[in-house]
């Protein structure tokens, strides 16, 4: 390693809210960071940038629910006023308007799950059909995000276990199969039943509240990434773009040494990842020491979903009932929300015309289209949802693919998945991705995860305060009990 005799050199590769997150901390604690990303600005596939013509656009929409807390904390503690209010949500099929969601925090409290089944307004699935997810509840109750828990669920599809516990099909196609599909990324039978569990326990079963969701007033670049890498620089870690990591060197002890990029080498005391499953597969296709390693060897045997994200500039306003939305049976395979920007950024609410953004998941099949093509199909299925988008003319748009920019959780994919410490002492692990047992989700998880490295790397130095994570909320007292004496029973019948 590195000499000591200074502060230590932590080198931390991919500046997303993981990479940002694991920098800040550390640079508050006096750490000598250096941050390599290998696009062309910080935020990875998360932060937005500006056209030939200076239009904001991004790589997909991402909303902030309502147990962010850890973001939550950390925009306020930077003084930033990102977010717009609470909002409103729908979805719609080809049939027409089928969900909409209330912003649950402003209803009555009631006991989980009793506030999510009775206050979110179905237009067409009638209350029988619904009943039948209430032997689900159970499974929810049974996966308790611990490590046996994703073990005994994770080989099983989310299909399987639907049908398992006895969700009908109408109730799965029609609610289910749509969360999956714009939560998770792909089809039920693609996807971990133990990750289908924490998502849903997470954002719509723990508490009332938990489906309640803000957006960035703008792109997530500008509104809190552009920021908060301003004050990693003010407190002296330095950020790199256009480092594309192609190896991690090791000493004789098997410690990481340096992080190299093609030609460059940066020497190290410790390597914070923060990259996504397909950015790692490409570092450990190009190590040479990394790919022997069982552990990031198995990490090869996971996969990433596709992602399409539109954006449309109307010739006039249209009237968007809702500013968040999902579409379903549109695609068979593939989930999509669209968004009214006028309503979410400041920069088109005083717009002559009307900004919308579609983004679809699991997109394989459109890929392949002409830009022409799929604006084309993007303002005809937004026109099924809202008639009047249809009567307008697209003056100007955005077509942005990105190749395995997603996480795929599949069945069986919980045993290649990496824990934050690695097989090399002072190589950690972050991400969407990676093992936690906080029980956070997306851009949460990441954060949340960060700041595990970054405590990790203190720990290891015996140097600074490790950072403060908030947990996630308690259940709630009959979930607890409920959960404690599942417990109780598993353990008799062993």
């Amino acid at each position: 390693m590195a000499s000591l005799t200074t502060a230590p050199k932590v080198t931390v590769i991919g500046a997303g809210w993981a990479g940002l997150g694991a920098t800040y901390h550390l640079a508050k604690q006096g750490y000598e960071v250096t941050l390599l990303e290998a696009g062309a600005y910080p935020g990875g596939l998360v932060a937005g940038w500006k056209t030939d013509q200076g239009k904001s656009v991004e790589a997909g929409i991402h909303g902030f629910w309502y147990p962010y807390q850890n973001i939550f904390g950390l925009v306020d503690e930077l003084g930033l006023k990102p977010f717009t209010d609470w909002t409103r949500s729908a979805q719609y099929s080809p049939n027409g308007l089928e969900v909409e969601s209330p912003i649950f925090q402003d209803c009555p409290p009631l006991p989980a799950p009793m506030g999510t089944f009775l206050y979110t307004q179905f237009k067409r699935l009638p209350v029988w059909e619904r009943a039948t997810a209430l032997p689900l509840l159970y499974a929810m109750i049974d996966f308790d995000n611990s490590d046996e828990a994703w073990r005994r669920y994770d080989k099983m599809s989310a299909r399987e276990l639907f049908q398992k516990f006895g969700v009908s099909e109408r109730l799965y196609k029609e609610a289910f199969e749509p969360m999956l599909l714009v939560g998770l990324f792909a089809p039920g039978e693609q996807c971990s039943a133990a990750a289908t569990l924490g998502m849903l326990y997470y954002f719509i079963i723990a508490h009332q509240p938990d489906f309640d969701v803000v957006w960035c007033r703008g792109t997530v670049g500008a509104e809190i990434f552009r920021p908060w890498c301003e004050a990693i620089e003010a407190l002296g870690g330095k950020i790199l773009t256009g480092k594309r990591v192609t190896d991690i060197s090791l000493d004789a002890q098997g410690n990481a040494n340096a992080v190299i990029c093609g030609e460059e080498q940066f020497e190290t005391d410790a390597v914070i990842s923060s990259v996504g499953i397909s950015g790692l597969q490409n570092i450990i296709s190009s190590s040479a020491t990394l790919g022997d390693r069982a552990e990031f060897a198995n990490v090869m045997n996971l996969g990433s979903v596709d992602v399409l994200a539109t954006r449309l500039w109307l010739d006039r306003k249209v009237n968007i009932p809702r500013p968040s939305n999902a579409g379903f049976g549109f695609d068979e395979t593939t989930g999509w929300t669209f968004f009214d920007l006028n309503a979410l950024h400041d920069e088109y609410r005083d717009a002559a015309g009307t900004v919308i953004e579609a983004d679809f998941y699991h997109a394989n099949q459109l890929m392949a289209m002409s830009d022409g093509a799929i604006v084309e199909k993007v303002q005809r299925d937004i026109a099924t949802c809202v008639p009047a988008v249809g009567e307008a003319n697209v003056i100007d748009s955005s077509v942005i693919r990105l190749k395995r920019a997603v996480t795929h959780f599949a069945p069986g994919s919980y045993q290649h998945l990496l824990p934050r410490q690695t097989s090399i002492p002072n190589l950690y692990m972050s991400g969407d991705w990676v093992v936690t047992r906080h029980g956070s989700w997306s851009q949460e998880k990441a954060y949340v995860t960060g700041l595990e490295a970054a405590n990790a790397v203190i720990q290891q130095f015996a140097n600074g305060e490790t950072a403060k994570i908030i947990p996630i909320q308690p259940d709630e007292p009959q979930v607890q009990v409920l959960r404690e004496l599942n417990r109780a029973l598993r353990g008799l019948l062993k």
